[in-house]
């Protein structure tokens, strides 16, 4: 078909022209542009419209364009698919260069804790070949030995009499052993040791601990050679963390550095860890807890029992009960579950000795006291606090 000629403003205006001219649709229109349209200078002067030359195409023509089109089409889906296959191919090198790069650092880090806990049994054996060997304990004497024999079998024929005898004393004597172990102060014993190498190992365990958990801390050591202690300060980040719930990572960490450090000196050296003033702020705590506890003991004339705690904080409760007049501080149990008892003592409570009044001071001249107010029986109740 021969090929006519539109002219108009715009290319689209062409367009249209031609389709309407020759009565037909977009995808059966060809054309040929002769001349674009300019708006010439200021859009006034020297303007030109846009010239095409159109025809209707052939069924030849329509499908080689189909054809191309669609090859166009393939050739951008093969594109995206490749970019795509490319993109999730690098995401996967990635994936696998971290997960070497992790496996890598857990075996490093195996290595090392392998590495210590070799170098600390080596320590530890060398240190057992060195210790010197206890001499045999000296034989008993034959008529000692026979009287322990004699002494033994009354036990065994005996043993049901002399169990009731002895629960009947365990109380008193649990109390004796208390009251001498709160009483008495312990005698240290001088630690032999080198502060500088006690530094440096409390300060490469922690460092090691600290380094696999992926935590930046601030340590400083302080050796008080006079009182046998090793003090351990920390600082950093979300140090809530190391506290744990009650202290109880805290004093775990602190378990395991005593165990370090002591390897290395003679006699036991006492390591105290703490991060945040976390121990000063929890003896307050106990202590507040323990007067709270006593007034409860003194209303009801019932024992409390406390939660299980550590040696440190059973003896913050005692200290801080020890000089109260009405009641006794004693501990039960087996550790971990070992706890405080907070009891009236056993000479009674009476209110009467806190708040006394005329009709006291007559009876303490003779009169009768009131028997409603003799000592109450204790029931032992289990009671913890949060």
């Amino acid at each position: 078909m021969d090929m006519i000629t539109i002219s108009a403003k715009t290319m689209d205006e062409a367009i249209t022209k031609a389709l309407l001219e020759l009565k037909t649709t977009s995808e059966h229109l060809y054309y040929e542009v002769v001349q674009k349209e300019s708006s010439g200078f200021l859009g006034i002067f020297g303007g030109k419209q846009c010239v095409i030359r159109a025809r209707v195409m052939g069924e030849e023509e329509e499908k080689n364009k189909k054809a191309k089109a669609e090859a166009e089409r393939k050739a951008k889906a093969e594109a995206e698919k490749a970019a795509k296959q490319a993109e999730e191919k690098a995401r996967l090198d990635a994936e696998k260069a971290e997960k070497a790069r992790a496996e890598a650092e857990r075996k490093a880090k195996e290595e090392a804790a392998k590495a210590v806990q070799e170098k600390a049994s080596e320590e530890k054996a060398v240190k057992k070949s060195a210790a010197p060997i206890p001499e045999k304990p000296a034989e008993k004497p034959q008529s000692q030995k026979k009287y322990s024999e004699q002494r033994d079998y009354e036990k065994k024929r005996y043993g049901k009499r002399e169990g009731r005898a002895d629960s009947h004393e365990k109380p008193e004597r649990r109390n004796a052993e208390a009251a001498t172990e709160k009483t008495e102060p312990k005698v240290r014993t001088e630690v032999k040791m080198d502060e500088a190498v006690v530094q440096a190992k409390a300060k490469e365990f922690l460092d090691q601990v600290f380094g696999a958990m992926g935590m930046q801390v601030v340590i400083e050591t302080v050796v008080d050679a006079k009182e046998g202690e090793l003090q351990v300060m920390m600082s950093g980040d979300d140090m809530g963390i190391l506290i744990g719930k009650r202290g109880q990572t805290l004093d775990s960490l602190q378990y395991l550095v005593s165990l370090v450090v002591n390897k290395e000196t003679e006699g036991y050296l006492r390591v105290k860890l703490d991060t945040e003033n976390y121990r000063e702020r929890r003896k307050e705590t106990l202590e507040t807890l323990a007067k709270n506890i006593s007034y409860k003991v003194k209303r009801t004339k019932r024992p409390v029992s406390l939660e299980p705690m550590n040696p440190y904080e059973r003896r913050i409760i005692h200290s801080a009960l020890q000089n109260d007049r009405y009641v006794v501080t004693r501990s039960e149990g087996e550790d971990p579950y070992r706890h405080v008892v907070i009891s009236l003592k056993r000479d009674g409570y009476n209110r009467r000795d806190r708040y006394p009044s005329r009709r006291d001071n007559r009876d303490r001249d003779g009169g009768s006291r009131d028997k409603r107010m003799e000592k109450p029986v204790i029931e032992k109740t289990e009671e913890g606090f949060e």
